[in-house]
């Protein structure tokens, strides 16, 4: 084996074993495959792994209102879960279950190493009980008023309103969630992980996991707050794992669930005799294991989980890789409107390579939200991958079938522009290995364009007409599909399906990232035949109307008036400013801080348009900006306004500009 080649493990966070797969999930798997596609296709040895998450009180009360066990229920639920999975390419080398013997083996392997090295210890806390169903209570199964803000109905951790953290004894008339009642203070003895004893241990894997700059920032919040110990113990009922020596007690989920990376890994390593399992996760191996995750749930990963791996000796991760939040047409998903989207549903009517390609467009490294706008979804499918990729092969294929009985040509028409795309094999390779996703797509398409113009340059079925310039034909047709060919195989990691169908269109049987650089000549191809149909309304309004129906009963909404009248309008006031300097602001991945001229007047203003604009090429320009925007206290600062863009997001932002002879101040009316 090369020197070169790097041995991997990538996992994605475990679904939890109570419910479907909806639109939301797919972005952390559908992320995940195509990086651990990507490092396969290069030529690395990756494997990928993921599991049910299928302990905890939620997965108890859901299995008894269905009348069934709970290994039954997560058995089942598993079982759809992945199936959904396969359905969009979420190709796992294993997917397992945290209700697994090599779970169990590891976790309590690990809790006695932690308790040996005096990381674990037992201390007495009083916890709601709830006496009609006999059980205690999980903080969010308590609800209540919040004790700082005093909004009802929240629940007994945090509170959605004001962000506040506590714990249920603090809230006002607390309720339980099972039964309606006054759970009422018990006390329990349970056991506490010290993560106060890894403060610096953290901080030295925190630099040398080279995390993105969005988890750093949150991480240097909570170590100036102080790191907390950690209740890893549930009181009986609880369905998990005993923790050992004891009769009543239970780890809780949140401890043995990452662990299931680890035993979803062992698992395979057992079934199939590699890799080894020791190599990956003990000291001393050159191994690399990255972590796929939402950004809900970077304070488990990037603090509580290296610091049990460390203190039970383990190794830890290499780094730890967070996303954002799905919205659906800049909101989030809702039932009522049919944008809360099972996986099914979708697969039912829409091809997920589609899915696929949108996400990968709007995907980077950082933790920011992406939106799912089903009108932009429509129109850059059917332009990107419909009316630009495929579109270069139905031109080019149908010529060589009929008039070379499909042979292509020995050579190309324009080595040079073929070189183009051979030479932007690294850079594209560098955007896939750091998440940037939406750069690599970028990258792709800007050759694309040039294939076409290629074509629509040659115009060979113009060409074709004149039997002189047959061997031409060949020729061009021959360039056009090895664009195509170069094209597909850097898009392989984002449309697995689509890029199989084009090397069947090519008689190839596989593509290794290098095959890009080196044409495909004098081979016979396959009759063309479609290979992606454009995706019409009427399957995005399908969808929608199938997702209303499918979804759980949801409160009405409150009905939106889309008109405002002119005085409304006008309350709204817009002026003409020049931007004198432009920033960057330290800790904010996307934020440029601007200081505007609006006439004698100087505002701050925070503009998320760093990924499209560099600041020196502000300075000096005119906006618009909203000038009687309340100002907005931030982290960096106070945001006195906004300046006015279109787009999508990301790079895709377009600043609006003011005619030259307007000047700071003025009003647009």
């Amino acid at each position: 084996m090369s020197s070169d080649v790097r041995k991997i493990m990538v996992s994605s966070a475990l679904p939890y074993a109570n419910g479907y797969i909806h639109m939301g999930h797919l972005v952390e798997y559908i992320q995940s495959d195509i990086w651990a596609r990507f490092q396969k296709q290069r030529g690395h040895i990756c494997t990928y792994v993921c599991a049910a998450d299928a302990h905890g009180t939620p997965i108890m009360i859901k299995a008894r209102q269905e009348n069934v066990s709970p290994e039954e229920m997560v058995t089942r639920v598993a079982a759809e879960q992945h199936e959904d999975l396969k359905a969009f390419d979420v190709a796992f080398d294993n997917f397992h279950t945290t209700h697994s013997p090599e779970n169990e083996e590891l976790t309590c392997r690990m809790f006695e190493a932690l308790r040996d090295a005096g990381h674990i210890y037992t201390k007495t806390i009083e916890q709601a009980y709830d006496e009609r169903e006999n059980m205690f209570l999980p903080d969010r199964f308590v609800k209540g008023t919040c004790p700082r803000c005093k909004t009802e109905d929240q629940y007994g951790d945090s509170c959605e309103n004001c962000g506040a953290t506590y714990t249920p004894n603090e809230l006002g008339d607390p309720v339980s969630v099972l039964s309606g009642t006054t759970p009422v203070w018990r006390e329990s003895e349970h056991y506490f992980f010290r993560l106060s004893n890894f403060g610096d241990k953290l901080k030295t894997w925190i630099a040398e996991a080279d995390l993105h700059q969005n988890i750093t920032s949150k991480l240097e919040e909570w170590f100036e707050a102080g790191l907390q110990d950690w209740d890893i113990s549930r009181d009986a009922p609880y369905f998990g794992f005993r923790i050992p020596g004891t009769e009543d007690k239970y780890f809780y989920v949140w401890l043995d669930a990452p662990v299931g990376y680890l035993a979803s890994f062992l698992h395979l390593c057992r079934e199939h005799g590699e890799p080894d399992f020791d190599e990956y996760w003990y000291p001393g191996g050159d191994t690399e294991a990255y972590h796929f995750i939402g950004k809900d749930i970077v304070y488990f990963h990037t603090l509580f989980w290296p610091a049990v791996l460390d203190g039970s000796g383990m190794r830890t991760p290499t780094s730890v890789f967070a996303h954002g939040f799905l919205t659906v047409n800049g909101k989030k998903m809702s039932k009522s409107r049919g944008t809360f989207i099972k996986a099914r549903t979708y697969a039912d009517n829409l091809d997920p390579s589609c899915l696929r390609y949108y996400y990968a467009a709007k995907l980077g490294p950082g933790m920011e939200d992406i939106d799912l706008n089903l009108d932009d979804f429509l129109a850059r499918v059917n332009s990107d991958l419909v009316g630009k990729l495929v579109n270069i092969a139905s031109r080019c294929a149908g010529f060589i079938s009929k008039r070379f009985d499909g042979e292509l040509a020995g050579a190309l028409e324009d080595p040079a522009l073929f070189a183009r795309f051979a030479d932007a094999s690294e850079g594209i390779a560098e955007h896939f290995e750091r998440r940037e996703y939406s750069k690599a797509i970028r990258a792709v398409m800007t050759l694309a364009d040039a294939a076409n113009r290629y074509i629509d340059d040659k115009k060979p079925w113009v060409m074709v007409k004149d039997d002189a310039q047959a061997d031409a034909v060949q020729l061009v047709c021959t360039q056009g599909l090895n664009m195509f060919r170069s094209l597909m195989v850097y898009l392989t990691p984002v449309v697995p399906t689509l890029a199989d169908k084009a090397r069947d269109l090519l008689a190839e049987e596989s593509w290794q990232w290098s095959a890009a650089g080196t044409p495909l000549l004098g081979t016979k191809i396959n009759k063309f035949k479609p290979l992606l149909t454009r995706v019409e309304q009427a399957q995005v309004d399908k969808m929608i109307e199938q997702s209303k129906e499918s979804g759980a009963p949801a409160a009405p909404e409150k009905a939106e008036d889309e008109h405002i009248t002119i005085d409304e309008f006008a309350k709204v006031d817009l002026r003409v400013a020049r931007i004198v300097t432009a920033e960057a602001v330290e800790g904010a991945d996307k934020l440029l801080c601007l200081s505007l001229d609006l006439g004698g007047e100087t505002r701050q203003v925070f503009a998320g348009i760093k990924a499209a604009y560099a600041p020196s090429d502000l300075e000096g320009r005119l906006v618009v900006a909203v000038a009687n925007l309340k100002p907005r206290k931030m982290r960096f600062g106070t945001s006195e306004g906004m300046v006015l863009a279109a787009g999508p997001g990301g790079s895709e932002i377009f600043l609006l500009s003011v005619d030259s002879g307007a000047e700071p101040g003025m009003k647009i009316k």
